[in-house]
């Protein structure tokens, strides 16, 4: 398992309890260099769909919004919604790279069950 940093609120913005490990941290910092862009946050959400009921969002934003809640990984600004945030408390992001997976993951202990493709939870 990758070591959750636990890292500094930006200023004057409330914190949010997502974890991101240093290999997350990594591939978007690299992600973000591939595209020549530094004024990105990495904005994570709880959205309505999927099997579940709920499904994660992952995506890069340059938008800072009324209530969102910040915390800063070593460079890497993690964004939560105000509406997503209980969803999320405790919740961990990493980054998988192996022969049999690869991409980003989220370990939510707030999410009671999945269905099989992953990607939706309740």
């Amino acid at each position: 398992m990758t070591d959750i940093a636990t890292a500094p609120i930006v200023a004057d913005a409330p914190a949010h309890k997502v974890g991101l490990s240093a290999a997350a941290a990594n591939k978007v910092k690299s992600l973000l260099t591939q595209e020549g862009r530094d004024d990105l946050r990495l904005r994570v959400a709880v959205q309505p769909g999927g099997c579940s009921g709920l499904i994660y969002q992952l995506y890069f934003d340059e938008r800072l919004l009324e209530n969102d809640a910040t915390v800063d990984f070593d460079g890497v600004e993690v964004v939560v919604d105000k509406m997503s945030v209980p969803y999320l408390e405790g919740a961990s992001i990493d980054f998988e790279d192996t022969i049999e997976k690869q991409g980003f993951t989220i370990d939510n202990p707030n999410a009671q069950g999945s269905c099989a493709c992953g990607d939706s939870f309740h």
